[in-house]
């Protein structure tokens, strides 16, 4: 983990408690001479497409915007038909569920009230500064400050809610200081499309320096010296594709090309070893690895290949004292192993094991010290953290509850003996702990505070493994209220993932209190596609094996529902991202399981964006996902599964989808394509509901409290769906 690159988050820590409020009517009926919203019908215009041999049809292909590279740069570009449609579909949501409005308003309000509006994270020391963000009240973005490490005065380096005032959207990505504590760096994004503009701000004078960095990534890192800024740049077909440099001090004139990544279906990023000693470039997809590195000590130097790339071999490089430590996959370590490598030769061939690969046992995580290296590993959905001193004696930190998160944060300092890791459960809120690595004493530095209330006594978590086609167990966490009825009379949120190998965690969260407080019962699914249960398990949810993702999401449903957590009448299925992909495969698999559908931001037309070369994701995810364009079994196994290309006559369960206009990962087009087609060929006369968020991208907004609201219409949606409050509007 890259210290110098940490960056300072804008989310304060968010968790819950009950409120007290009087009985919402979320299903009430409209007054008899109210007219039923009528639904937008969007124009086909049939577009034929012909590839490897295979023909399709795409009725509602003029969707997309041919100009959508400007569109992401600048929303008022949107062609004016597809703004239309648009602007109709929302119209018709907001009609559809006016009836919630109240609901929306009441769970907005109480996960407000669960938040410490003017929180603030714990310090991180560097040098003679501890830096932190803290949120004033009221404030949707927060505050970038520093105090004297043992002293006071606070000096405020960035005021993100002043420089957001008067914005649609406005976010930080990354913001740091230069190792020297003279300049403030930060990476802005004001249209959500994740174009964003590196600004420096001189902290003794308080100016912010001309000549900002436009259209990067977000990522950079000052060189260990401050005297360097390196930055990737963002193409217009929205890739990471080169790394500059130019003096910290710089004008864009000063900007020196320093790589140029070749293969487009690469990622990119530059950051600096924990030991400030070597600057290093990532370059990989999810398949094969590349580190390139330039000494600290001469900053200007050429990068030099780590090891060169190989398809299947992926590794990443820290830096501890006078060697390497490679976390790598090679000689067939699926869930991956610890090597080290000597300054003077970093090839494969010098490569020595340290920490065997074990598996089932995950690596998903190293950070350096001076004296110590710390591991984050993952066994059987549960984190851990091993802590390894120089002379090679390790412990692990250990925990009691059946049902956890763990996280390492980082940190600044290299010679330090104290780490810090963030602790919690479904229903312990978050606690931030200051770990002493020689003596394992733990110092809890802050608590997660609720200010409404929490009473961790008044819930229970489960975990549950539910038992696929296959004979895979498939892990569930489970929160509820103590004394839910498991007769199925108690309604069901089922949010599932399951890809990229990220993990879900059974963390606390403020917002799924909203529901769990009325009743409802929140399970998280595991299924394959994700690394809950090691990168096998990712494996096995990728490519060609990615309808097990499906068909381990239903067997968890199907387990619930016979244990007695929920009834395909009251359970609503919910994802985003790759999993509204999930969501899209189950609402063609199983309709019959759900009585609705939350698919946010969905990944829903697969064929077509991974033949469409020219958007941000495509080469790069085709390891994920395969090559419709060259592979004819990529192409058919895709199609078999893609949720637009098998949307047919089927009863669907009511259906929200949302998503974003400068979405530059999911484009908004999917979810209106989708939508359109669903509301077509569906027979059970449920709705299908279009939410587009005008003036956000693929995390919806960027304030605090805006998006909590964003959150309620989605739970309120959940309520309005099994209480099938379409009915009466």
């Amino acid at each position: 983990m890259n210290r110098r690159q940490m960056v300072t988050s804008a989310a304060a820590a968010l968790t819950s408690g009950p409120l007290v409020l009087p009985e919402i009517a979320s299903g009430s009926a409209m007054p008899s001479d109210a007219v039923r919203p009528v639904p937008p019908v969007a124009r086909k215009v049939p577009k034929t497409i012909e590839q490897l041999g295979r023909v399709r049809t795409d009725d509602y292909a003029w969707m997309k915007d041919d100009n959508w590279q400007k569109v992401l740069r600048d929303p008022s570009l949107i062609k004016a038909d597809v703004k239309q449609h648009l602007t109709e579909e929302n119209a018709y949501a907001k009609a559809m569920l006016a009836s919630t409005e109240t609901l929306q308003a009441a769970m907005f309000e109480e996960m407000k009230g669960r938040i410490k509006e003017d929180d603030a994270s714990v310090p991180a020391p560097d040098g003679p500064f501890a830096y932190y963000t803290r949120f004033e009240k009221g404030a949707q973005h927060p505050i970038h400050a520093r105090k004297p490490r043992d002293g006071q005065g606070e000096e405020i380096l960035l005021d993100e809610e002043a420089a957001a005032k008067g914005k649609a959207f406005y976010q930080v990505g990354a913001a740091t200081h230069s190792p020297d504590h003279a300049l403030y760096a930060f990476a802005v994004d004001e249209q959500g499309s994740e174009v964003y503009r590196i600004h420096i701000k001189d902290l003794a004078s308080g100016a912010v320096l001309d000549s900002p960095v436009e259209s990067t990534t977000g990522d950079f890192c000052f060189s260990p010296d401050s005297q360097w800024l390196y930055w990737t740049f963002r193409d217009d077909n929205g890739r990471p594709a080169r790394i500059y440099r130019r003096p910290a001090r710089g004008t864009a004139a000063d900007d020196v090309l320093i790589y140029d990544e070749p293969d487009e279906g690469f990622f990119i990023g530059v950051g600096v070893t924990s030991s400030e000693k070597f600057i290093v470039i990532a370059c990989g997809n999810q398949e094969t690895s590349e580190a390139l590195l330039i000494p600290a000590a001469t900053p200007t130097a050429a990068p030099v290949v780590f090891h060169p790339r190989e398809v299947g071999l992926r590794y990443e490089v820290e830096h501890w004292n006078d060697h390497f430590v490679v976390r790598t996959n090679a000689d067939g370590a699926v869930d991956w192993k610890l090597v080290t490598a000597p300054e003077a030769a970093t090839g494969k061939a010098h490569w020595r094991d340290w920490i065997a690969h074990q598996p089932g046992r995950l690596i998903s995580g190293t950070m350096a010290f001076k004296d110590w290296f710390v591991r984050l590993e993952k066994v059987d959905a549960l984190n851990r953290v091993v802590v390894t001193a120089r002379n090679g004696d390790e412990h692990a930190i250990a925990f009691d509850e059946q049902a956890y998160a763990l996280s390492l944060e980082g940190g600044y300092e290299y010679d330090t003996d104290t780490l810090r890791f963030v602790y919690n459960s479904m229903t312990t809120p978050r606690q931030w702990f200051d770990y002493r690595m020689s003596t394992r004493e733990r110092t809890l530095r802050k608590t997660q505070e609720i200010p409404s209330g929490h009473d961790p006594a008044q819930y229970e978590t489960r975990r549950l493994n539910a038992k696929a086609a296959d004979g895979a167990e498939v892990p569930i966490f489970v929160l509820m209220k103590k004394g839910t009825p498991l007769d199925g009379s108690a309604p069901l949120l089922l949010y599932g993932y399951g890809s990229y190998g990220i993990a879900m965690e059974p963390s606390f969260s403020i917002r799924n209190l909203s529901l769990v407080d009325r009743g409802w019962i929140w399970a998280t699914a595991c299924p394959r596609g994700g690394s809950e249960k090691g990168w096998g398990w990712f494996l096995d949810g990728k490519k060609f094996k990615k309808k097990n993702t499906f068909t381990d999401f239903i067997a968890c449903a199907e387990h619930l529902h016979a244990a007695g957590y929920g009834a395909p009448a009251n359970t609503v299925a919910y994802g985003g991202s790759a999993g509204g992909l999930l969501m899209g495969a189950i609402s063609n698999m199983r309709p019959d399981l759900f009585a609705g559908i939350i698919a946010a931001v969905p990944f829903v037309d697969v064929v077509n964006t991974m033949s469409d070369t020219s958007l941000p994701l495509t080469p790069p995810e085709w390891p994920e996902w395969g090559n419709p364009l060259e592979d004819p079994a990529a192409y058919d196994y895709i199609a078999s599964y893609s949720p637009y290309d098998n949307v047919a006559a089927k009863p669907y369960p009511a259906v929200l989808a949302t998503g974003g206009l400068s979405d530059p990962r999911v484009t908004y087009w999917e979810p209106e394509k989708w939508a359109a087609k669903l509301r077509e060929h569906s027979t059970s006369g449920r709705p299908v509901l279009l939410k587009i968020n005008m003036d956000a991208g693929h995390g919806g907004a960027s304030g605090r409290f805006d998006f909590l609201k964003e959150i309620a219409l989605d739970y309120a949606f959940a309520v309005w769906a099994v209480e099938k409050g379409w009915e009466a509007a």
